[in-house]
């Protein structure tokens, strides 16, 4: 059965990486003294061993460690072995070409429908959506496909951000940008706020946190959704 928590992001303001959300990791990670860490997305282009380093640090705090994906020879087995699965932030791009290249799109899947836990912030959860055309993020490398892990039925725009009455900004907002997407696609996104983040039973999806999603349907106006399951 899936387990997963999907997170718009890692770190809200003021706070340390992680620790807004680590009460709710301490017990959904309860029973597993090791993570495996994905770091592929590279967020402002660090090393994954840098990243690693982050992660561990965090996880450390309620008594997990985290070995990356990228310390052992043969990535594929690495995640067939897991019991969790942790895949960071970033640019989601890098993060999917990665994937793809070293075959784990399809391996991940398969644990994770298989009772491996999952971890996903910001990149890391736009790839539990059907592709990954809803991302916020430049396209700096090219993958070679956009489709993603489709374990839940929608798409997701993490970091979801409301216009701003005040701005003089005049260029797109992350409605206008998600209108587009469905003028060619018809697929459900969800915006999720800062602070957010779904967890995932089977096939039952909940959103947690103190804030509404905003979901966008496709001919529809978009509606807030509060905290609770989600019929989507």
């Amino acid at each position: 059965m899936k387990k997963m928590l999907i997170a718009s992001t890692s770190t809200i303001f003021g706070s340390a990486y992680l620790e807004y959300i680590l009460t709710d990791l301490a017990l959904f990670f309860k029973g597993v003294d090791e993570i495996l860490f994905i770091p592929y997305a590279r967020p402002g282009g660090i090393s994954h061993e840098d990243y690693t380093k982050i992660a561990d640090s965090a996880f450390r705090k309620i008594g997990i460690s985290v070995k990356g994906i990228h310390e052992f020879g043969d990535p594929i087995k690495a995640v067939q072995s897991s019991k969790a699965i942790f895949t960071g932030g970033g640019n989601t791009f890098v993060l999917v070409n990665a994937l793809h290249q070293n075959r784990l799109m399809p391996v991940i899947k398969k644990a994770v429908e298989s009772d491996t836990l999952y971890l996903g912030t910001s990149a890391g959860s736009n790839i539990t959506g059907v592709n990954m055309k809803t991302t916020n993020d430049m396209p700096i490398v090219y993958p070679p496909s956009f489709e993603t892990l489709g374990l839940i039925p929608f798409n997701l725009n993490p970091h979801y951000l409301d216009p701003d009455p005040n701005s003089k900004h005049k260029g797109e907002t992350r409605e206008t940008r998600i209108k587009e997407f469905l003028t060619f696609n018809n697929i459900p996104v969800l915006g999720l706020r800062e602070g957010s983040w779904l967890e995932v039973n089977g096939e039952n999806i909940s959103l947690k946190g103190k804030l509404t999603a905003r979901l966008f349907l496709k001919n529809e106006i978009a509606k807030e959704l509060t905290p609770g399951i989600l019929k989507i």
